[in-house]
């Protein structure tokens, strides 16, 4: 089973003086702008960055509870904050060089070794992450308009 989600973006102009925005085919984010100064000079409003922060955020989580789920556990609650640093490179433009999870939850008996082995393997069962750690292939079509 193959499931698929949907985002389209915009960007007019060039790079430090244009704009951008983008809509999630859900309509859950629609025409949401972005900039340069958002991405790269914390100006109020969001950026490719927080949205990468935000997935990773939230399927971990749900990866979290799903395996806490399978090894016999409730969780009652899982709060995942996700980092995405971005660094400026020597060689010229910019890249992501670490994400960070810090994960909290809620759940009744469960030691701290047993509560870290399985944040481990939700870690390594999250799909976000491992798409964020490579080995996903990309299928570019590109055209002149």
């Amino acid at each position: 089973m193959a499931i698929e989600r949907n985002a389209s973006a915009v960007w007019s102009g060039d790079l430090r003086g244009g704009n951008g925005r983008f809509t999630m085919a859900s309509g859950t984010l629609k025409e949401t702008p972005y900039s340069f100064a958002t991405r790269f000079e914390n100006a109020p409003g969001t950026n490719p960055e927080e949205l990468i922060a935000a997935a990773h955020a939230s399927c971990y989580s749900m990866a979290l509870a799903a395996t806490l789920g399978g090894r016999g556990f409730q969780p009652e609650e899982v709060r995942t904050n996700a980092t995405c640093v971005v660094e400026a490179q020597a060689a010229g433009g910019f890249k992501i060089t670490r994400l960070r999870l810090n994960a909290r939850a809620r759940v009744a008996g469960l030691s701290n070794d047993q509560f870290q082995e399985i944040a481990k393997a939700a870690e390594a069962a999250c799909p976000v992450s491992n798409t964020l750690r490579g080995g996903v292939s990309i299928e570019l079509t590109a055209a002149l308009a």
